[in-house]
C-alpha cells in the first residue's frame, strides 16, 4: 500500500485531539494530537514512562483522558464504556497476555467473536432459530481465523498449556474475532525470539492487507516498528517528540537523544 493510497479522503479513522491524562499530580500525558488514516501501520513508540500505554489505554477506553477528545469516524468515543468499545471495530491486545487459561483456544477466540452478537440470554435459553443460525455463523468464522493463524492443530488444547508465542497467536485470533476495523497491538514482540519477532511483522502486514484492518502497535522492538510501520509518532514525558515516516523519526535529533541511541550505534 502506497502513501498516496493511505493519504485518500480528508478524514482520519481515528483522531486522537490534544489528549491529557493526569494521576493525582503526575502528567501521565500532555496534549498529544495524532491521526490515523484507514490502512495504516501506525507505530507508537517511546521510552518506559512516556506515555504509551497510558494513550493505549484511552483509545480502549480503559482509562479517561482528563481532557482533550478521541474520535473514530469523526464521532467520539470518550461516552462509551469500555465493554462496548468493540462494537464500533476498536480490537485489542495486552502486553501481558490475557485471555482465559483454563478455556480451550477455541473458546477463548468464540468469546472475541460473541462480542459481534446480539442474542440475549432470554433467545439463548430458548434456541431461537436465527440464534442457532448465529452459532453457526460464528463458529465457521472462529475456525476460519483459527485456520488464518495456523491455530487448527491447538483448537481444542487449553491455552495455559502452550508456548507464549502460540498464546499471543490465540490473543490476536480473539481480537481479530470481533471483526476490528482498528486493531491496538500492546508489545506484540514482547518474549518472542528473533525469528518469532520477524514472523510477527509479516503477520501484521498480512492482516493489513488481507483484511483491511488499521493497525496501531505500541513496541519496544525498534527494528518491528520501523520495518513494517507506515507511519511513527514517538512520545517522551507524556508528550509527542517526533512524527512522521519510520526514516523521518528515526533521524530526527530528539528521538535520536531520547531512546534510540546516536546514529553510529
Amino acid at each position: 500500500m502506497t502513501q498516496a493510497q493511505l493519504a485518500q479522503g480528508n478524514n482520519p479513522l481515528l483522531a486522537v485531539r490534544d489528549v491529557s491524562v493526569v494521576f493525582g499530580g503526575i502528567i501521565a500525558l500532555n496534549g498529544v494530537s495524532f491521526d490515523m488514516r484507514q490502512g495504516q501501520i501506525l507505530g507508537l513508540i517511546g521510552p518506559n514512562g512516556a506515555g504509551k500505554t497510558t494513550l493505549f489505554n484511552c483509545l480502549s477506553r480503559l482509562y479517561q483522558p482528563s481532557s482533550g477528545d478521541i474520535l473514530m469516524e469523526g464521532q467520539s468515543i470518550l461516552t462509551r464504556p469500555p465493554h462496548r468499545i468493540a462494537e464500533i471495530g476498536i480490537g485489542r491486545t495486552f502486553q501481558n497476555v490475557a485471555l482465559f487459561p483454563n478455556l480451550s483456544v477455541i473458546d477463548n477466540v468464540r468469546v472475541g467473536a460473541h462480542s459481534r452478537t446480539s442474542s440475549d440470554i432470554v433467545s439463548d435459553s430458548l434456541r431461537l432459530a436465527w440464534v442457532r443460525r448465529g452459532e453457526s455463523d460464528m463458529n465457521e468464522k472462529v475456525h476460519g481465523i483459527l485456520g488464518y493463524l495456523d491455530l487448527e492443530d491447538v483448537a481444542h488444547t487449553v491455552v495455559s498449556g502452550l508456548p507464549f508465542g502460540t498464546q499471543k497467536r490465540v490473543e490476536l485470533a480473539r481480537a481479530l474475532a470481533a471483526d476490528p476495523k482498528i486493531l491496538l497491538l500492546d508489545e506484540p514482540a514482547g518474549g518472542l525470539n528473533h525469528e518469532e519477532v520477524y514472523v510477527l511483522g509479516d503477520l501484521i502486514r498480512k492482516i493489513r492487507d488481507d483484511r483491511h484492518i488499521t493497525v496501531l502497535l505500541v513496541e519496544h522492538h525498534m527494528g518491528l516498528v520501523m520495518s513494517i510501520a507506515d507511519h511513527v509518532v514517538a512520545l517522551n514525558f507524556g508528550r509527542k517528540l517526533a512524527e512522521g515516516t519510520p526514516a523521518q523519526v528515526q533521524a530526527d535529533p530528539d528521538v535520536i537523544k531520547a531512546y534510540l541511541g546516536s546514529k553510529d550505534q
